[in-house]
């Protein structure tokens, strides 16, 4: 299995996952046309998709999903509080995660997750195929116990760390901004995201990728330094940008 990320962060979205010849995109925060370019950059085209998976309804997630389906004809798996939270149109192949029930999808069994987030009904993912568990976990307020269990065998992560308590409070975002991204159903502090890796196996797993960092209210440093003590362990980390994403990684 591999994974790879057209961008990371409150621009736009979006996570390639192939396997065989299986390929995943995980959210479209970007215009078609855009994740069409930074899919290129990675080797793939829209039409290679074997289908769209939608965590969420906010724009830097789903921006391009309605278009990028209808061009392509592709198949678009989200919850049914996502579809009536925001008006996509007609979709050509639409698929309702109701309860989130695991499903298959190809080589993919795919495990959706309920996760604090202020949208209508979020889900975050867990994704197996040939024996390898990767886990996508942002966009969350606070980790559950609910969330922590359901992360605890994968063998890749793409984690969010989004923001440092500290300059989020002292930055210029409006004050209700601030309680949003800062409160339990906004997003991941670095700290946050540690407590959460505190409680993880990491030397189980073979990729772990801290990503949604704010450009904002959050820098590399700060990151590193709030994760530092529970990474050692991991055989290979990396932080995601906004503009680039991150390659190709492979796990198993």
């Amino acid at each position: 299995m591999r994974f790879a990320s057209l961008g990371s962060g409150s621009k736009g979205n979006g996570t390639l996952v192939e396997f065989d010849d299986a390929l995943l995109l995980i959210d479209c925060g970007f215009s078609a046309r855009e994740a069409t370019q930074r899919m290129q950059r990675l080797g793939r085209t829209p039409d290679q998709l074997t289908a769209i998976l939608v965590t969420h309804e906010h724009g830097d997630h789903i921006r391009g999903v309605p278009a990028l389906a209808r061009k392509h004809k592709l198949p678009v798996y989200m919850t049914p509080g996502t579809l009536k939270a925001k008006d996509l149109g007609e979709l050509p192949d639409l698929n309702l995660i109701e309860g989130y029930r695991p499903f298959d999808l190809g080589p993919f069994a795919v495990t959706p997750i309920a996760v604090p987030h202020d949208a209508r009904e979020p889900a975050q993912f867990v994704l197996s195929a040939g024996g390898n568990r990767l886990g996508i976990l942002t966009d969350l307020g606070m980790i559950t116990a609910h969330v922590q269990d359901a992360y605890q065998q994968c063998d890749a992560l793409v984690l969010e760390a989004n923001h440092d308590p500290v300059m989020l409070a002292y930055g210029n975002y409006p004050q209700s901004l601030k309680q949003r991204v800062g409160g339990p159903w906004g997003h991941l502090s670095n700290q946050q995201s540690a407590g959460f890796l505190e409680h993880f196996d990491v030397a189980r797993l073979e990729q772990l990728v801290i990503a949604h960092i704010s450009q904002q209210n959050n820098t590399l440093d700060a990151a590193k330094l709030a994760l530092a003590d529970v990474t050692e362990g991991v055989n290979q980390m990396l932080y995601a940008c906004q503009d680039e994403g991150f390659d190709w990684l492979s796990v198993g």
